[in-house]
């Protein structure tokens, strides 16, 4: 694997969170200088140096509701 995609959305209750496709990882953080570290972080402990993607990819996601 050389590259892993996490989707990125706003927790209700403040931060984000961010969850990997293809890959059991989930994480989350106040911000989003705080939420790449994490991402990072995750990645690391959750693949051995030799399997570990090369790019992490962030696909945020927003949710915008609007009155008729």
């Amino acid at each position: 694997m050389t590259e892993i995609l996490f989707i990125v959305a706003e927790d209700p209750e403040g931060g984000y969170v961010a969850r990997s496709v293809g890959a059991s990882i989930c994480t989350e953080a106040d911000d989003l200088a705080q939420l790449r570290d994490a991402v990072r972080d995750a990645v690391r402990c959750h693949f051995d140096e030799a399997d570990r993607p090369r790019v992490i990819r962030l696909h945020f996601v927003h949710d915008e509701v609007i009155a008729a």
